[in-house]
């Protein structure tokens, strides 16, 4: 996949080029393009925000230089995203489908946000990652990517963690352990010493339902609509947990 990333700020994407993000594009899978709006400012001062027609607080990104760093890249002919609160809030259906791309175009706007005739003109798909503000897009691109990324085939050492860990799996993750077993007398709990891994899988499927349960309880009751195709020993354990819960209420 190539990402084109349109910044005010480039150097803030170093990070990327690290770790597995990093491996992935030295091994061909990634390739970042990452560009400076400002080099497409006809300012002489290379500015390319400014203050809102009608009044308002911040800066907003002009057109020109938006537009002029988009055609640099070919947005046209690839999907062009804008990092935006006002946007669909990022998740698993949207990462999927962003990792199926061959070319996606990131645009990081300022705080107050970007001209809405380069929103409209280029047919910009708004994409947030919460309900905060954050000073830029910046920061918001650099989750998406990595959030994409990890899903395309062989940028992790195995497509299967991908979608099988945390809230992927429609819970949160189970706790984890490793050396060593006793650590100023905290101890590992000892089924997962024991060598048996179908007492160890749903020791862990337990962990996870309780720790769901209790954190989001939104993504509990989701997984009990939506989750059917159960062994009886997963049954078992769910059924355990859903009475506790039904008690505590």
């Amino acid at each position: 996949m190539k990402i084109n990333i349109l910044t005010l700020f480039p150097e803030m994407f170093a990070p990327l080029r690290t770790s597995m993000l990093g491996r992935a594009e030295e091994q061909g899978l990634l390739e970042f393009n990452i560009v400076d709006i400002r080099e497409f400012s006809l300012n002489k001062h290379r500015k390319a925000d400014d203050y809102p027609f009608g009044g308002g607080q911040g800066l907003v990104m002009m057109a020109q230089p938006a537009f002029d760093a988009l055609k640099s890249v070919g947005a046209e002919g690839h999907r062009t995203i804008f990092m935006s609160p006002k946007g669909r809030l990022l998740d698993k259906d949207l990462a999927l489908d962003l990792a199926g791309e061959e070319e996606i175009t990131i645009f990081c706007g300022p705080y107050e946000g970007l001209d809405q005739r380069v929103i409209d003109e280029w047919k910009m798909e708004e994409i947030s990652i919460g309900d905060y503000v954050l000073t830029g897009g910046e920061l918001a691109a650099m989750v998406l990517i990595d959030t994409a990324a990890r899903l395309i085939p062989g940028v992790l050492a195995s497509e299967e963690s991908a979608l099988e860990e945390s809230i992927y799996s429609g819970l949160l993750e189970y706790p984890q352990y490793t050396q060593p077993r006793s650590y100023e007398g905290l101890d590992v709990p000892e089924v997962l010493l024991s060598g048996n891994h179908k007492e160890i899988y749903l020791w862990r499927y337990e962990q996870a339902l309780r720790i769901t349960k209790e954190r989001r309880p939104d993504l509990f009751d989701a997984y009990l609509k939506s989750h059917e195709k159960l062994t009886k020993d997963e049954a078992r354990v769910l059924e355990k947990i859903t009475i506790c819960s039904k008690i505590e209420i």
